[in-house]
């Protein structure tokens, strides 16, 4: 029996405990599935500052965002509304499917950062990106993902504060979600294995790059058991991070500490690229700004009118967490499933409510490698993990984590007002079978197809962008068509106001003003409560 059976929260029902919100990157590719070396569309508007339309890395990467909705059902459908404005504004190019890229140029350096605006702030974000193009080359960072931001409800830690006798503060919260995040990032490796859906790369993506992957199809490598490339060294993971900065989740001061000192500790390989007549990166430190951080999950909350975010976090506390394990889903036109969805939301609920110890450096390295495994050998017959230093087989260890879930999946249900249909735990169903049987996984699924007919990654991909583009081709109502037409005049209308105000500070002052901000903040956390835990060695 679970040991959430019994947990004071599951007795009682709360409307809307979860409140959620999707960032979904995705690459525009030309109609021949190369990646687009156009400029941003204008008629999507400004992406310094459109609320819903932006892009990330470079100029043909969208982030396309949501607001915060109450059920996944209202998600996806404010996410269909954003991709159908997408869509009439990007011409005759394809939104690509897949996390890993389409076709890429030959010359790293062809493809072209995104660009702000000529504003401190906008010119902040193209030289931080810039910057992660000198440390990881900026194919890495053509990779796409999902990334699920999710907050509990003050119902849910109004239940739980009374369980526990204590006053529903922002350090109980804080201490709760940061429970939550301890608990994932263990468990971090199932979900890899359940929604990895990148086992397989375009040749083009390692041009000139010493690789160990097989020949799949023509154009189209791949390693046999391999579930989440994204995830594993090909992808967002940094050696720099792993060898110099690790954070344990143990509590806020720790966390923003850890951030905080690797944001202010110079790393001398990264201390002189790229640095002519104008800054080349942010800093020349391990990392330029807590947006750099890769980990499978972050503790969140909105600037707001503070220095970062990372000082909003210690001044404030956790507003949500972000989830950034998930591979897109290639079958899904808007990149995620409401089915993920409900198992994310069933598996966040059990992170919350187990209680997870504290982790220390053995903890952490055991999970890195739980991952890296997963990633790698995910689906070999027989694979074996590690719980705290104990052998468990992935399945077997895989299934015992779905029985510890479900009675959150069947609370959850249990919380939808009318909604007769058990749609948390039918989510529970499919990912059981998926470990009872690795070829229902997406990342096999992808392999039978390209394998199947005999495709290359590019071409499969290409015709899944096409069958996408029908389904969200069509022209929304018009009160929606007119309110993407004014947020995008609106936001021209922003940048432009922004360009044109004379900056109090140079764009080199403005920077040294960033790293004081950095400093100053780790200053005031510093102290043994704050470092226990955590480490940052230059």
């Amino acid at each position: 029996m679970s040991t959430l059976s019994a947990a004071p929260l599951l007795t009682r029902e709360v409307s809307y405990p979860i409140r959620r919100g999707l960032e979904r990157e995705t690459l525009r590719s030309s109609p021949d599935g190369g990646i687009a070396l156009t400029p941003h569309p204008r008629a999507l508007g400004s992406k310094l500052a459109h609320p819903h339309i932006t892009t990330d890395f470079c100029e043909a990467q969208l982030e396309l965002i949501s607001g915060v909705c109450d059920t996944p059902e209202a998600l996806l459908t404010e996410m269909r509304s954003i991709h159908e404005c997408v869509y009439a504004g990007i011409g005759d190019e394809l939104l690509w499917p897949t996390s890993m890229p389409s076709e890429l140029p030959a010359a790293d350096a062809a493809i072209p950062l995104a660009q702000y605006g000529t504003s401190n702030a906008a010119l902040t974000k193209t030289t931080y990106r810039n910057g992660l193009g000198l440390r990881y080359g900026r194919a890495m960072q053509t990779i796409c993902a999902v990334h699920y931001n999710v907050s509990f409800s003050d119902d849910v830690f109004e239940a739980l504060a009374a369980a526990e006798g204590v006053p529903n503060t922002q350090d109980f919260r804080d201490a709760k979600y940061f429970n939550a995040m301890r608990n994932f990032r263990a468990a971090s490796w199932l979900v890899v294995y359940l929604f990895g859906a990148s086992p397989v790369v375009s040749d083009s993506f390692v041009t000139g790059r010493a690789n160990d992957f097989e020949r799949l199809t023509s154009g189209t490598l791949h390693l046999p058991f391999a579930t989440s490339l994204r995830c594993g060294g090909l992808g967002y993971q940094s050696d720099i991070q792993a060898q110099h900065l690790q954070v344990t989740y143990n509590n806020l001061g720790e966390y923003v500490s850890s951030l905080a000192g690797a944001i202010t500790s110079t790393y001398p390989a990264y201390a002189t690229p790229g640095r002519n007549e104008k800054p080349g990166q942010l800093n020349d430190c391990i990392l330029q700004s807590e947006a750099e951080f890769y980990s499978s999950v972050r503790a969140k909350r909105a600037a707001d009118g503070h220095h970062s975010g990372l000082a909003a976090l210690a001044s404030e506390g956790v507003e949500y967490i972000e989830v950034r394990l998930l591979d897109i889903d290639p079958t899904s036109d808007l990149g995620v499933s409401a089915e993920t969805l409900r198992f994310m939301d069933s598996l966040l609920i059990w992170c919350l409510l187990a209680p997870a110890a504290q982790h220390d450096s053995r903890r952490c390295d055991e999970i890195a490698e739980n991952v890296a495994t997963t990633v790698l050998r995910g689906r070999e017959p027989g694979i074996h993990l590690h719980d705290n230093g104990v052998a468990r087989t992935l399945t077997g260890w895989g299934r015992a984590l779905l029985d510890e879930i479900a009675p959150a999946a069947d609370w959850l249900d249990a919380c939808e007002a009318n909604v007769p249909e058990s749609r948390h735990r039918q989510s529970l169903a499919v990912q059981r079978a998926r470990l009872d049987d690795a070829r229902e996984t997406p990342s096999a699924r992808m392999i039978e197809a390209l394998t199947a007919r005999n495709l290359s990654f590019n071409a499969w991909a290409l015709e899944l962008a096409g069958e996408h583009r029908e389904a969200l081709a069509a022209r929304g109502d018009d009160a929606t068509v007119a309110r993407f037409a004014r947020l995008a005049d609106d936001s021209l209308a922003a940048q432009a106001q922004a360009d044109a105000v004379k900056e109090a500070q140079t764009f080199d002052e403005h920077l040294r003003a960033l790293q004081r901000g950095y400093a100053d903040l780790l200053k005031r956390n510093e102290g043994p409560a704050a470092q226990a835990g955590s480490a940052v060695t230059p």
